[in-house]
């Protein structure tokens, strides 16, 4: 298994409850698809580098996993549709 870092920035309008439901919601697609999540790191608020969505801050996330090669795929899939998550990042940490 490959390890993988993962770091996404959630809408900040969202309620508290509803941010944790998005964490467990992405580490349960990762361990659904046959990953194991080693570390979860909620960052918090965080003001962004520029507007996105005409939002000038963010709640960061980063998760640090091992899985196979073609979950970060199916990851970055889901990702992309969500409308909690603004934006993400996959980053392969054995690629160095």
């Amino acid at each position: 298994m490959t390890n993988y870092e993962l770091m996404f920035i959630i809408n900040p309008t969202l309620e508290e409850e509803k941010k944790n439901a998005v964490v467990e919601k992405v580490t349960g697609i990762i361990t659904n698809g046959g990953g194991e999540v080693s570390k979860t790191d909620v960052w918090g608020m965080r003001k962004l580098a520029y507007p996105i969505e005409k939002k000038e801050e963010g709640y960061y996330v980063v998760l640090e996993f091992q899985a196979a090669p073609e979950l970060p795929k199916e990851l970055n899939r889901r990702l992309r549709i969500s409308d909690d998550v603004m934006r993400h990042l996959v980053i392969n940490k054995d690629a160095r």
